[in-house]
This record gives structure tokens, sequence and C-alpha cells, in this order.
């Protein structure tokens, strides 16, 4: 069975609804569990470079310190569960191909993630990270809606 679950979170309810059923699996089938939050790389447009100073560098540091607070109270969970746990947070424009390599990097044999249920127009516009997991990864993935 599997013993080595990577799941993504994004601070949206359906990703956190996700998770505890992700840790429920694991706790049930003796597993581990890595948690990722991806973090949007920064952007902007401006000609006027020299007048931004560190400010790449001080969303860098502050995006990384709040995934940390955000993923450790997820990690806090997983402990009481009984759980092992690590966390992950990167800073990537692609999610799904931080999922993708972290899986990787990490030995992952599942991803366990939610899908947000967007259809439609909606759907075509904004894309599914869930898809683009399912459609350009190796690893099977179990997702939750």
């Amino acid at each position: 069975m599997f013993q080595h679950l990577l799941m993504p979170v994004d601070g949206t309810p359906g990703s956190e609804a996700a998770f505890r059923k992700a840790l429920e699996f694991a706790a049930a089938i003796g597993a581990r569990l890595t948690l990722l939050h991806v973090i949007p790389d920064f952007q902007l447009h401006t000609y006027q470079v020299e007048l931004l100073g560190d400010t790449r560098t001080r969303y860098a540091r502050e995006a990384s310190r709040a995934a940390e607070d955000y993923l450790g109270g997820f990690a806090s969970e997983a402990v009481e569960a009984g759980v092992p746990c690590d966390t992950v947070a990167l800073i990537h424009d692609h999610p799904y191909e931080a999922i993708l390599d972290t899986a990787r990097d990490k030995g992952c044999d599942l991803i366990a993630m939610a899908s947000h249920g967007r259809r439609g127009m909606v759907g075509m516009l904004l894309g599914s990270e869930t898809r683009k997991v399912l459609t350009h990864g190796s690893i099977p993935v179990l997702v939750y809606r």
C-alpha cells in the first residue's frame, strides 16, 4: 500500500477539508505525510526597477514565513493524529510542476489533493492544477471533492 503521501494545501476550504480526509487516510494505512504550499512568484511590471530596492527579497521572506506558519497548523494536527509529517513551502509560478517535483524529490508514492470543481468557461480559463497533475504526472493521485 501507500507509504508516503504528498498533500498540497492552498488555503481554500476545499483544500483544508481534503487535508483532513487525507490525514485520516494516512493514519489508517500507517503512511507519512508531506504537506506542500506553493507560493506564487513575485510579479511586478515597471520601468523603474531601481525604486523597488529589496521588494522581491522581502516578499520571498514574508511569504515563506506566512507559509511556514500556515503549514505548521496542519503539521500539528498530523502529529496529534500520530502521522509523521514534514512541510515544504516553495515559490513557484506553476503549482502543478512544484507538486510533481516535490513528490518526486521526497519519494512520495501518492499525491492526495483537492479539486475545486470549477467547470465550464471558468474551469477552462483558470485551468485546473489537479488536472495538470493528473495529465503530467506518473504518481497515483487521490482527488478529494
